[in-house]
């Protein structure tokens, strides 16, 4: 019915000769995924596209890469856009808070204001989401009150951007953000909840394999999305890793992942803050046992 709408909609407006479209953003939380080889939509743009429908996804963040045409972009979200798929700009690495590694950041920002300025619509892209991770940098083990502060004015950085945009800006973040402690010129508080009031959405990188531990582990960043009016989803792992079995739906498979996506959903129904799931990533999603 959805699918049906968005397409009654896009036929009326052009019929109509309406060139400012605009999909209407859904009230239904979130079910998203990372698309971190955006040369799948090169080389199988329909394949792509049907794989997400098939997961009854409403949104995907897709890697940004420069070697990639415009007009593939464009194509991707328009075709996505109207089988009811937001789609964001995904993009970060820890080495962003390097000290001269905002201008990574600068040039996805420049690139972002000339590729929406080029673009109808039905065509942009809905928000930016940020893979900062920057607990991976070197400094953080040597200096980490430096690194932080250098994180917190580059998301700063990020939101007056995508804001000057009229983009929203989400982030990934780990579940024990919560447990690390800043004092600086932003202010002095617990590093998890200062992310969740500073930028629209966060993604919890909550990666375990039931949904009683992912509920412990979240419960406190859910509070803070409530309080300060934000969105929190809730992300889970689908690949291969040598970190533990707990981490992983890979051993046990989709249907098991579902079922405790399910559970933590109808767990945090009506609750201010919780905003729905992502599942890491659509390349292991894909593999991923039934």
């Amino acid at each position: 019915m959805r699918n049906l709408l968005m397409t009654v909609i896009l036929l009326i407006t052009f019929v109509s000769g309406e060139a400012d479209f605009k999909v209407e953003a859904s009230t239904t939380q979130d079910r998203a995924t990372w698309l971190w080889n955006p040369w799948m939509i090169v080389s199988d743009e329909a394949g792509t596209i049907d794989f997400l429908e098939s997961k009854q996804l409403n949104k995907v963040y897709v890697q940004i890469d420069y070697d990639i045409s415009l007009n593939v972009y464009r194509s991707f979200i328009e075709k996505a856009s109207v089988r009811g798929i937001e789609v964001y700009a995904l993009d970060g690495a820890p080495d962003w808070v390097a000290p001269k590694g905002y201008k990574s950041q600068n040039q996805l920002m420049n690139w972002l204001y000339n590729y929406q300025k080029g673009s109808t619509v039905i065509q942009k892209f809905a928000g930016v989401h940020l893979d900062i991770e920057p607990y991976l940098y070197s400094g953080w083990k040597t200096k980490q009150a430096e690194t932080i502060k250098s994180y917190q004015a580059l998301l700063v950085k990020a939101k007056n951007s995508t804001t000057a945009l009229n983009l929203s800006l989400e982030v990934d973040l780990p579940f024990w953000f919560d447990e690390i402690s800043f004092k600086n010129t932003y202010g002095n508080g617990l590093l998890a909840e200062w992310v969740i009031a500073k930028t629209n959405s966060v993604t919890i990188m909550a990666y375990r394999d039931s949904a009683s531990m992912i509920i412990d582990l979240v419960r406190e960043e859910v509070a803070w999305a409530g309080q300060y009016g934000k969105s929190l989803v809730v992300g889970v792992e689908t690949g291969q890793t040598s970190e533990g079995n707990s981490i992983s739906f890979f051993e046990e498979g989709e249907s098991y992942m579902n079922q405790q996506l399910t559970t933590l959903q109808t767990y945090y129904a009506n609750t201010p803050g919780f905003n729905g799931t992502a599942v890491h990533h659509v390349g292991s999603w894909m593999t991923l046992k039934p």
